[in-house]
Parts: structure tokens; sequence; C-alpha cells
């Protein structure tokens, strides 16, 4: 704080002066404190102050966005062509290169190994005199947890869509998550040079199955083989990308050939826009014929910013066509940090909301929304939603109350740290030896905010897994420890019958890529057993309950009795276990409730059916009885674990399984022998579309049925159908399933 502090003194000591002098900011190359005429000291002489904060111009160009879609769509291609365009690398290799280096931004070996991304990438450049803040997240669902915590720091997105594939599983998870923390985005159709691309079958899609309201802002020059360049309909230029990766843009004016269509696709943006923004509305209606581009980008970027408009960009970032307008577009359309709405909670004023400013000039709140191991200490990715934090000042962590000094500030390029002296809001940064747990908040300690959590997913899926070589079990488990600190949807636990580590993610893939990162992180082989469905259980209907825990035993004895019922909480429920307290009077004293309800939370972590969580329940105590003498916290908690078993039989308790949300595409002729195993596999069809020569089943499928499927689909279409998944909800299993389940897991206990 020390440099920012001696600006603003320095600021102070202008205003006072007789005579005016130019400063430069020190805060990086983006701060700029302007240069202070005689009419500014005059107007600060007479205690009038500037109507514009010293840190606005600054501010406005900054931008951080997050690039988001369905596997396979070109983010991370895309990424690395916005990374050489601005500069920021000098070289471009590809994803799946034949050079074996891979993208930049795909930094661990399994991402090169498989050409995915794993975990989100944060890195930065500069386009036009902005600052873009860029993080690159996963396609596959199994890591859908990097893509909440992308979009929960960022301002704009960049949603990218396959121009052949469409708006596929995942792109309607990621726009669901972009609609969850209110994320402006603009979108890229990508691809165009590929065999069967078709934009405007995209944008369709875009309103149809996602809701967008949303129109081009560019029509292309050709498609497939012949594809060279985009036209921009708002300024009437046609752009031509020229040189040996596409680096030379070239402007000209629009085709002759192509007039009528831009002529029909910018009418329709212009309407399109007017529904949602009434200045252009206004304009359109007097002078339909003459709207200026400065009208109908400033229309665009409000409609956008309020998130009532998404512009499509159109292009082919493996071709190295149409990535540079995409840039401009961010720059003109996506907010700045002072143009987003933040939220934070304050726990002295008891959780009350408090909208943030965003500026530099506030006290200091930063979230830590991504934690990695580094090579000498933890990595703490920090979102700067306010104030100034320097290398070297003391933070206060939210949660914990301990004050942190920062040792070490700096950017992120993937995987590579750029020291810095200071940040700002707005900005994006990693600190290292910062001890603290992802979704903390830091302040300076002159607030106590606390930003809102994440959505984290529930695990679906488990794995038994325990070191090969005894001698391995420390770096065995310091891996398995720092791999839960990192992803919260990572979990590890013990089973309670065969004292197995048991780690559970969010599907096959998930856990798999854990499992490989022993070995190669930790050199500890590992074996592995048969993959889990995580199964829970739930009541299906009110059950009383009323025991008396009595014990003597010479001396103090135990004595608690709880009275009330459980039954099953409403659907949609934001909770999985709820606890009412409704005595009247005090028949139990108030200091004995907690014990009561920890002991029946703790009932509910294995139900009686299969030893799986009980989810979805309500305790409601009602009445009760202690003894003056007797009474203890671990009478009433074991009267209410006895409590909770001994009603459980007569709530009608149910199993419930992860039910998939799965997504195919199979050559026609394939299209009758996949529906016939989606059935057998227990599987309800809820959509069959047509897309060219191929068929688009959507599938609902429990997870247990769904282990090496994707052997059996390549073996049933010959190799040419492909599937997504992604987790929908937990159902009851059909009867049948549910006595299988009960009479295995009553022959593994009588086993032991």
């Amino acid at each position: 704080m020390a440099i920012f502090s001696a600006q603003k003194r320095l600021l102070h000591a202008l205003c006072s002066s007789p005579s005016p002098s130019p400063v430069t900011s020190l805060i990086g190359a983006t701060f700029h404190l302007r240069q202070f005429s005689s009419g500014n000291v005059a107007r600060a002489n007479s205690a009038t102050i500037d109507k514009e904060p010293w840190w606005k111009e600054s501010m406005e160009k900054i931008r951080n966005i997050g690039i988001s879609a369905h596997i396979d769509s070109g983010k991370t291609t895309l990424t690395e062509r916005i990374l050489f365009y601005t500069g920021r690398i000098h070289q471009v290799h590809e994803v799946r290169g034949k050079d074996g280096i891979g993208a930049v931004m795909d930094s661990m070996l399994p991402e090169k190994e498989r050409g995915i991304t794993i975990k989100s990438a944060a890195t930065y450049c500069n386009w036009k005199d902005h600052k873009i803040n860029i993080i690159d997240t996963p396609g596959h669902v199994d890591f859908t947890i990097e893509v909440e915590r992308a979009l929960h720091v960022l301002d704009g997105a960049i949603l990218v869509f396959c121009s052949v594939g469409g708006v596929q599983s995942q792109s309607i998870t990621v726009d669901r998550q972009m609609r969850r923390y209110e994320v402006p985005r603009i979108a890229f159709i990508n691809k165009l040079d590929r065999m069967g691309a078709d934009p405007w079958k995209v944008i369709n899609q875009a309103r149809s199955k996602l809701k967008h309201h949303t129109a081009a802002v560019q029509v292309p020059i050709g498609l497939e083989n012949d594809f060279k360049g985009v036209v921009d309909l708002v300024k009437l230029k046609a752009y031509c990308f020229n040189g040996k990766d596409g680096e030379n843009v070239v402007v000209e004016d629009v085709p002759s050939d192509m007039k009528a269509l831009v002529d029909e696709k910018r009418r329709e943006l212009i309407e399109t826009v007017s529904d949602v923004d009434d200045i252009l509305a206004e304009a359109f209606l007097s002078d339909d014929e003459n709207i200026s581009e400065a009208d109908l980008e400033g229309a665009i970027r409000r409609a956008t910013i309020a998130r009532e408009f998404i512009p499509v960009f159109m292009g082919s970032a493996f071709k190295n066509k149409g990535v540079q307008p995409l840039l401009d577009g961010v720059v003109s359309y996506l907010p700045c940090p002072t143009e987003v709405s933040n939220h934070a909670l304050d726990q002295s004023k008891n959780e009350e909301k408090v909208e943030l400013t965003g500026s530099p000039d506030g006290p200091l709140i930063a979230l830590a929304f991504k934690l990695e191991e580094g090579d000498y200490s933890q990595l703490t990715y920090l979102r700067i939603y306010e104030g100034v934090i320097s290398k070297g000042d003391l933070i206060i962590n939210v949660r914990t109350g301990k004050k942190i000094k920062i040792p070490k500030l700096a950017q992120m390029h993937s995987n590579e740290m750029h020291e810095i002296q200071e940040a700002h809001a707005g900005q994006i940064v990693a600190v290292t030896g910062v001890d603290c747990a992802s979704g903390d908040t830091f302040t300076d300690g002159s607030v106590k905010y606390t930003m809102t959590s994440m959505n984290i997913p529930e695990p679906v899926m488990s794995l038994a897994v325990k070191p090969v070589s005894k001698d391995s079990g420390g770096k065995f488990s310091k891996a398995l420890n720092r791999f839960q600190r990192e992803d919260p949807t990572f979990r590890v636990g013990l089973d309670p019958e065969s004292g197995e580590t048991i780690i559970s993610g969010m599907g096959e893939l998930h856990l798999e890529i854990y499992v490989e990162r022993i070995k190669n992180e930790y050199k500890v082989e590992t074996s592995v057993g048969k993959p889990r469905v995580n199964f829970r259980e739930t009541v299906t209907q009110r059950a009383s309950f009323d025991y008396l825990h009595k014990k003597q035993s010479g001396g103090q004895g135990q004595y608690g009795r709880v009275i009330g019922y459980i039954e099953p909480l409403p659907a949609g429920s934001e909770t999985k276990f709820e606890f009412e307290n409704m005595l009247v009077g005090q028949a139990i004293p108030s200091n004995f409730i907690p014990a009561i309800e920890k002991g029946f939370k703790e009932a509910a972590n294995s139900g009686a059916l299969i030893g799986h969580p009980v989810e979805n329940i309500r305790v409601v105590l009602t009445d009760g009885a202690a003894h003056a003498v007797d009474s203890s916290e671990l009478a009433f908690k074991v009267a209410s674990i006895y409590a909770f078993r001994e009603c459980y039989a007569a709530s009608r308790p149910v199993i419930l399984e992860p039910v998939m949300l799965v997504e195919l595409k199979v050559p026609i002729e394939f299209q009758g022998a996949v529906a016939g195993d989606l059935n057998k596999r227990k599987g309800v069809i809820v959509g069959n579309d047509q897309d060219g020569d191929d068929s688009v089943i959507t599938a609902q499928v429990p997870l247990n049925n769904l282990f090496g499927y994707s052997t059996a689909l390549r073996s049933m279409t010959q190799g040419k159908g492909e599937f997504t998944m992604e987790y929908k909800e937990h159902s009851p299993v059909s009867h049948d399933v549910q006595t299988q389940l009960i009479n295995t897991y009553k022959g593994n206990k009588a086993a032991e």
C-alpha cells in the first residue's frame, strides 16, 4: 500500500502546489495520474473535487474474460491465437501439434498427452491500449468446477461454439453457469473452415436451445474450404487475414456480391438490438436507413453489458481467421470492472448485502478463488474487487481472522510467474506462501466482508486406491491432501467396512487424471479398485420418533429423551439436511440442542439400507426429557442416533442413484442399435434430432449402467459414434435394483 499512499500524498501536494506538474503512476503500466493544469489547481484550491476519479480512465481499459465452451470447440486454440496476435507469445503451437510442444495454456503433462484442458489457466495480454486478463477453462464436464471458479470472478466471457456441432450439451451447462454468475458474454462461432460449417444454424440453435437474444455482428466470406474472412456489420468493412499465421489484417470494402446479404443481416442486427435498447429503437423508428456505426456500437455495448443481448462473432482460430476482430469485440462490447455489479456480505452486520464500488480507492477486498501447489509453497489466485494490494502488505483472512504478510505477488502466464510489486481493483493476481482455503476473502482489516460462495457440485463416482509400496504411504497422503485443497469436487475418505482409501469425483476421467498425477508428480504407483457409484438414501414419508437413552453403571449415568419426527424436504430445497427445534419450554435445556442436532447429522451419514448418506431430510424436535444429574451432551447425542435408526424404516426409505444427461451423435444407420442399447441400460430418451447425416440423441441414463460405455458405443457404430455426459440429478432406483443393492450390502456385511 506504500506506493498507493505515496501517490495520494503526491496528488494532495500537487493540488495544493501553486504550479502544475505531470505525475506518472507507479502501479504498473496501466495507471497514469493526469497532468494537472492551472485550472485543475484552481478547482482543487477552491475545494471543488474533480468529477472523474484519477483511476477511472485506467479501469475502463481493463477486461477480465473467460473462454468457455463444449469440449473440442477450440477454446485453447483460440486463446493461443489471442496470445500470439497480442504479442504475448511469438510462436504458435497447436493443442495436438506435431512439434510435441503443445499449447502454452496446457502446461500439465496429462493435458499435453490427451490434448484437452484439465485445469483453468490464467494469462494476460494487451490489445489496443487495453489490458485483457484471460482464463482458459476446460470443456469436459468432469472438470466443471474449473469453469465455476473462473466465471465466479470474471466480468465477461467468450462462449465458443463449433460451427458444425453447434449448441452441444456442455454449451448448455456453461451457458447456465454464466447465467448463474450474471456474466455478460459474446459468442464466437469457430471452425468455419470445416466441412458442414453452418453459422446460421448455430445462431438459431442458440436462440431455441439457450433462449439467447442474439444476432450476428459479422457475416463470413465463404465457408468450409472457401472461408476467407468476415464482413463487419457495424463498420461495414471486410476483413481478410494474410501472412503465415494470419497476422496481416487487410481491411477492404464489402464485396459487391455480398451487399444484399450484408444489408439483410445488418438490418436483422439493428432490429434485434432495438428490441432491448430504447435509444437505438428511437433512432431506428425515426430513420431506419441511417443508423451510424457509433450508434449501433454503443447500443450493442449497452445491451451486452445489461445481459440483454449476445453479439455473435465468426472465424476459424486454427486457420488464423477472425481472431483480431473478436479481440476488438472484447474491448468494444464487454464490460470493464467498474461496469459490473459485485456484492459482498458484511459479517459484522449479520451478512447484510453490500454493493462494491470496484474502485482502487476503497478498502482491500480480494477473493481466493483457486489454489495450486507451487514448487515451494501454495499458489493462491486472487481476484481483487476493491482497493490495492502490495508485496509485503499485511492482509486479513476474514474466515480465520489471521493476519498474513504477502511475500510475493505475481501475474500468471499459464504456469509462469511474472513478479509485480502492486495490483489494484479489477486485476487477477497470484500470491505465494498464503495459507488459506478456496473461497476465502481477504481484506485490509477496515471491513469484515466476505464474497458470496460458488456452486460446488457433489461427486458422483468413487474409486478405492492404495499405494503399491507401503513405503510410499507418506507421499500418497501428501498428494491426496494437496489435490483436495486444490479441487473442491475431489474428496477423500475411508470405507467404514474395509478401511480402504476412497477417492470421489465428477467422473471416470476426473479420477483417472488424479491417479495419473499421483504417479507422475509423486512417483507413487497405485492399485485402483473398480469404479463405484455414489448412491444416496432418502425418506419418502413422515415418521415419528420417541427414544429414551438411559444408562446407569455406578456414578453419573446417562439420560436423554428425544421426541419428534423426520420427513422429506420439499423438492428443490437448497439444503440436504435440516434440523428444526420446535420445543416449547425447557423440557430439554438449550445447551443440549446442538448435541442433538449433531447426533442426527451423524446418523444421517450412514443410512440403514446400504450404508450411504441420507439426503433431503428434515428432523423436527418437538419434545423430550432431561435429568438434572445424568443428562449430558453425550447422552442426548446417543439418544438422537438411536432415535433416527429406530424411525428410519417407518419413513419408507429409498435408494437414490446419480442419473446422467447423455448426448450422443451417431450416423443415422446406427440410431436403432444405439437407442435399443440405451433402453437396456434403463435410459430414458428425451430428445432425438437430425443433424445432416447424423442423429443426435439425448437421454437420461443411470451412471451405474454407463461404465465402459465408450467402448460399447464404438463397437456399435464402427467407431463413428461419440457421446458426452453430465450429472443431472439423483433419482430413486427401481424396486428390483433397490432389492439387489440391499442384498449385496447385507451379504458383504455378513462376510466380514
